[in-house]
């Protein structure tokens, strides 16, 4: 039995035919109702996984995930999130969507854990200006000065000095965009979480070193977003 069906169960007398299960799966979320499509692509992605056809898997989590980001259960993405996180760890879009939703329900122990992972997958896998959108996004919402420390190390660990310098001025001031009530703050993160995948998002400029980090940020950086995967790349989590 291989290390993904010891960890996630070997199905009992599993269905005869995968790809007609998977078929039907599909088709049960393209006929669900609101706030069930994700489920389906959830066990998709659960059986593929037990047949050790993780991108398949992964492609069908994916689907879940933006399914129950664009239902507003966050918790149900986290769950599907974390399935990815367990079997690769340096799944660079879905460290993303953690991040954004330990955000979204203020757990600041784990939104700095994810935060780190995020940005260690995101400088091995040389995602460094998309990472750095979204972390100084991040850091734009934020109303915790540890979080704020946090974005403004990583932003330097992206080599984006001029933005993490911009940073730590609102550690003083205050971020620009810093969301305290609760429900806004979770709307806010999960819109983002969503919008991560903008096709058509800009994406975060440094500043220079010796600019005025005081001052708000430029223009290239008023509306900024992870874009999808380059042409070629699979459109995954990962």
């Amino acid at each position: 039995m291989s290390f993904l069906s010891r960890l996630f169960g070997s199905p009992s007398g599993g269905p005869p035919d995968l790809e007609k299960e998977l078929a039907r799966l599909e088709e049960e979320a393209e006929n669900a109702r609101p706030g069930y499509v994700g489920s389906a692509f959830n066990r998709a992605g659960d059986l593929a996984l037990r047949h050790d056809r993780s991108d398949r898997a992964f492609e069908y989590y994916g689907r879940a995930i933006d399914a129950f980001l664009g239902d507003a259960q966050r918790e149900a993405a986290r769950g599907v999130a974390n399935k990815i996180i367990r079997v690769r760890p340096a799944a660079v879009r879905t460290l993303c969507t953690l991040t954004w939703l330990d955000l979204a329900s203020r757990h600041p122990a784990m939104a700095l854990l994810h935060l780190r992972d995020y940005v260690a997958a995101a400088r091995d896998a040389d995602e460094r200006p998309r990472a750095a959108t979204q972390v100084y996004a991040m850091a734009r919402a934020s109303d915790s000065d540890e979080f704020l420390e946090a974005a403004a190390d990583a932003l330097d660990r992206l080599d984006y000095g001029g933005r993490a310098k911009e940073v730590r001025v609102w550690l003083r001031d205050g971020a620009p965009d810093a969301i305290e009530e609760e429900d806004a703050l979770a709307s806010a993160c999960l819109e983002a979480a969503i919008r991560s995948n903008d096709p058509d998002a800009k994406l975060l400029v440094d500043l220079a070193p010796d600019s005025d980090s005081s001052a708000d940020a430029s223009d290239e950086s008023e509306d900024v977003d992870v874009g999808e995967p380059e042409d070629g790349e699979p459109d995954l989590r990962d």
